[in-house]
């Protein structure tokens, strides 16, 4: 297995053309993990820790400009207020240890269904910046995944950032898991509203092929919402989970059933919307929950 460890953008770009069959690793927290368990076998390692822009975010226009190796524990620490649901979905990943090395762009080069950062990268509609000597290419997240740890990205293309709006407006993501650090997802589920444009965004995460959103859900609430009061009738917060439940397609297998995941995301999808509600509606029929 050879390695390479460029220390420019240019260097990187360079080599991935010429070594397309390099795998890229930015913290390693997954390649690291394939290759100790002999399940991955790589010729090439493109190591992209030496790389000082892709650890950078920058703010551009009310969008997050964010480098595709920041870590996950700098996220938390900067970027909670501008990014809550991408903060509470990187709060679940790992040890510290493993916030300190992993990063969003190496969980979209997996591109695992059960990846943390993916469902609130769909709810908030995120882009994905790739790049290669053939130029620069902005990639929308509904379009990045094509199947079980596949991605649209060419073989010559590297992630330079991720492109992610601000919020505008409260944001949730819940997770079930068979404990609470240090595990893979059974399902996962991410929730932003923008409150200027009065639109509702979705992610669902392990429960099919790649990661989904409930666009369904998302029109449904978008009608059933009381933007002003952000309250909506409890049979409608029921429905909402319904839809979301109905947008996965989950399989059975050894960390749950599909219709355990189904039952959870129902519930998920309920409970984030319960927790970024206001208090003060008056009507009985309406659910009023701290948020």
């Amino acid at each position: 297995m050879e390695f390479f460890a460029p220390t420019s953008w240019a260097e990187a770009l360079e080599t991935k053309a010429a070594r397309p069959d390099a795998v890229p690793i930015a913290g390693g927290t997954d390649v690291m993990v394939e290759l100790n368990f002999d399940l991955r076998r790589p010729s090439a390692l493109l190591d992209l820790g030496r790389i000082r822009e892709l650890k950078e975010w920058d703010v551009v226009g009310g969008t997050v400009h964010l480098g595709a190796a920041v870590p996950y524990a700098r996220i938390i620490s900067d970027l909670a207020d501008r990014l809550p649901a991408l903060a509470m979905a990187a709060r679940t990943v790992g040890s510290p240890q493993i916030r300190n090395r992993a990063t969003v762009g190496g969980n979209l080069g997996t591109a695992s269904p059960a990846g943390d950062a993916h469902p609130a990268l769909l709810a908030t509609g995120a882009v994905v910046e790739a790049e290669s000597f053939r130029g620069v290419r902005h990639i929308p997240i509904g379009g990045f995944f094509t199947g079980v740890k596949r991605s649209a990205l060419a073989s010559d293309e590297l992630i330079r950032a991720v492109l992610i709006p601000t919020a505008a407006g409260p944001q949730q993501f819940a997770k079930v898991g068979s404990r609470n650090a240090m595990v893979i997802a059974v399902c996962s589920f991410a929730l932003a509203l923008d409150l200027d444009r009065r639109t509702v965004g979705t992610g669902i995460g392990s429960a099919g092929p790649t990661p989904l959103a409930a666009r369904a859900a998302e029109r449904f609430l978008t009608g059933a919402l009381d933007w002003t009061n952000l309250t909506v009738p409890v049979s409608a917060a029921r429905r909402f989970g319904e839809l979301v439940a109905d947008a996965a397609s989950p399989i059975d297998d050894v960390r749950g059933t599909a219709a355990y995941r189904r039952h959870a995301l129902a519930v998920l999808a309920t409970r984030a919307l319960r927790w970024i509600r206001t208090t003060g509606a008056a009507d009985r029929d309406r659910e009023p929950v701290p948020a």
